[in-house]
């Protein structure tokens, strides 16, 4: 169980590591989006591992650092790199990064994922803003003692992704011309990929994407009262949609073919902000 003394602990030693330097805007990059982090301006890298309490990514396509600095004339926190529930990790640390975050003046956070499109007027590449979700881990980072130094112990989730910044991502969109699509995401534990069965019932309970992450941290951030804007980008069409089999290779490949749209997307959001 992780304790608001180690969460403390861990703040400390990464304000003592950024010199003044306070994040506004925290970013949870997903698989294959870690280069965001390296166009950050006079950044102050820092390890996971070198991290006291914190998780460290096992899964390849996440780097596992913290990348502090400026981008696009904003203050960003950077997760290079997340953790998932599916590596083994108790649901309540996934929380941990953004607790940290809220403790260092982290304010807005914006959280990105690969996932499954299961909207059938999806396909490959799309971006998704998430406007609500569905947690079929049926776990929640909070459960436990509530510590109320971040936040109460029933909190509101009915806006738990921001419909300002919500708002903002479609104005940005008509701006870049990085088109968009809006729906609802289900997180699923993972590893595997989720069965034709399940992706059916995902679509008609009103999930328009599934994936393995994101979920667990808006919930900490809504704890928190932070404000959350969350894209997907759909790097396959879910089991029983596409005609193939799914292959992490193929994720990865889909991500690399749409990146330059996304991070577009992505710092237009931020010199808006």
């Amino acid at each position: 169980m992780i304790s608001q003394a180690n969460i403390e602990e861990t703040a400390a030693f990464l304000r003592n590591r950024l010199g003044g330097f306070q994040p506004k805007i925290g970013l949870i990059l997903g698989s294959g989006l870690g280069l965001l982090a390296d166009e950050v301006q006079n950044p102050v890298v820092v390890p996971y591992s070198e991290i006291p309490h914190f998780p460290v990514s096992t899964v390849a396509g996440h780097a596992g650092r913290l990348v502090i600095g400026t981008l696009e004339d904003k203050p960003v926190l950077v997760m290079q790199g997340r953790f998932h529930f599916y590596e083994g990790y108790p649901i309540e640390l996934l929380a941990m990064p953004v607790r940290v975050m809220h403790l260092l003046g982290v304010k807005e956070l914006v959280v990105t994922n690969a996932a499954g499109g299961v909207n059938p007027r999806f396909a490959e590449g799309d971006l998704m803003l998430i406007r609500d979700h569905l947690n079929f881990a049926f776990a929640n980072p909070l459960m436990g003692p509530n510590l109320s130094a971040f936040g109460p112990r029933f909190p509101d989730t009915s806006q738990a992704y921001s419909p300002r910044l919500l708002q903002l991502a479609r104005e940005v969109s008509n701006i870049t011309g990085v088109a968009v699509q809006e729906g609802v995401y289900q997180f699923m534990t993972g590893p595997s990929y989720e069965t034709p069965a399940e992706v059916k019932m995902a679509g008609s309970l009103g999930a328009d994407a599934v994936g393995m992450s994101t979920v667990p941290e808006v919930q900490a951030a809504a704890h928190c009262g932070m404000e959350v804007l969350g894209i997907s980008y759909i790097s396959n069409l879910a089991a029983g949609i596409s005609p193939k089999a799914l292959s992490h290779q193929d994720v990865v490949d889909t991500i690399d073919s749409i990146k330059d749209k996304l991070i577009n997307l992505m710092r237009g959001i931020l010199r808006a902000m």
